[in-house]
């Protein structure tokens, strides 16, 4: 395998653990000084932040791989988790029935929300990293990384939040948002959109460095370049962004 092939296995690898281990463990909200956020949101930056350094070395094709890889990938861990829980527990279980159905079960539900936020975000942050690329002519790193990324974290963002948590309040009159009058619940979830936005808007400027420097280890250290940007018709640069 050359270090190519070697380095996208790697990362399609780090992708779907982090994809996967965000669905299952997104369920659990945590207080911070803003508020309530899901603990999901420790391993999420890590996947747009993999899919930009994929999108500029591998292009559009090697990010779209990517999307439908850990897309299947889901697939798959949620049909394991259905199966699992659907089985009956012998006496000696360590989680009862009611206990495993109620964190993998409700991973299920986490799962199909987060798979329909997930591609609708990946997509449009594909789309977006592509089009800013194309723009600058492959200059300006940080603004086809973190404006691809902002702009498709919101989609994700409010995506999953309206899907999963009126799902579940559905799926449960008696839990926390089961027991809320409708308009209560969206003024909650609509606020643990705002909540949650910004902290990821916050990490996907934060990690701009982090974009940079495996930029250059890929390029000086592995030697790899990154694919050349698509010819864009219809005009150059703007002024205010020319080198």
């Amino acid at each position: 395998m050359s270090a190519a092939h070697r380095l996208f296995v790697y990362l399609c690898a780090i992708f779907v653990a982090c994809l996967i281990l965000g669905d299952v463990i997104g369920g659990k909200t945590i207080a911070t000084p803003l508020g309530a956020i899901s603990v999901g949101i420790i391993p999420f930056p890590v996947t747009f932040l993999l899919t930009d350094i994929i999108n500029d070395f591998y292009g559009a094709k090697g990010a779209r791989f990517l999307t439908m890889l850990g897309f299947w990938m889901a697939v798959l861990a949620y049909v394991v988790l259905q199966v699992s829980t659907w089985l009956a527990p012998d006496v000696s279980t360590y989680f009862t029935q009611t206990e495993f159905a109620k964190i993998f079960g409700g991973s299920a539900q986490l799962f199909i929300a987060s798979i329909v936020a997930y591609l609708i975000g990946q997509f449009l942050d594909i789309h977006v990293f592509q089009f800013w690329k194309a723009l600058t002519k492959s200059r300006h790193l940080w603004l086809r990384a973190t404006g691809s990324t902002i702009l498709s974290q919101i989609a994700d963002t409010v995506a999953i939040n309206v899907i999963f948590w009126n799902w579940s309040a559905s799926k449960d009159p008696t839990s926390f948002l089961g027991r809320m009058a409708p308009s209560e619940r969206w003024t909650w979830i609509g606020q643990k959109i705002g909540r949650e936005y910004a902290i990821k808007f916050a990490v996907a400027v934060a990690l701009t460095p982090v974009v940079y420097a495996l930029h250059e280890w890929i390029v000086r250290g592995l030697r790899i370049a990154p694919e050349p940007h698509a010819e864009r018709a219809g005009g150059d640069l703007p002024p205010d962004l020319r080198e």
